[in-house]
């Protein structure tokens, strides 16, 4: 299974961005998928996720400025990133588990970078 982000970029403060992540290499749907962030010098932390009966969880960070959405068919996850900041400044990674519980594992994406200007 193969994750790819696309989207990333260049942002002033309160501005808008929309990621994007695609799965392939497998037939089967998506366990849970999400989002997760690394900013320089700091530890990967959620920035959303959503179950496959589209529960959603955000990171206090995030909550009222994010949303996440799943095109199951497609085995793609969205992140839509409004009234950005410069703290929001990260790579973003993308991850899905595939497979049947207990066996289920995760699958990363490489990362696509989001800077935020102030």
């Amino acid at each position: 299974v193969q994750l790819v982000e696309t989207g990333g970029g260049l942002v002033q403060a309160g501005g808008s961005l929309r990621l994007s992540c695609a799965a392939s290499g497998t037939t089967e749907r998506a366990n849970a998928m999400g989002w997760y962030r690394q900013a320089q010098g700091k530890q990967r932390e959620l920035v959303a996720g959503m179950s496959d009966e589209e529960h959603t969880n955000y990171g206090d960070s995030v909550k009222g400025r994010f949303t996440i959405s799943r095109d199951n068919h497609k085995n793609t996850v969205h992140l839509q990133m409004n009234s950005l900041k410069p703290e929001d400044t990260a790579v973003y990674y993308c991850v899905g588990s595939f497979g049947a519980e207990p066996h289920a594992r995760d699958y990363w994406g490489q990362g696509t970078q989001v800077t935020v200007s102030p």
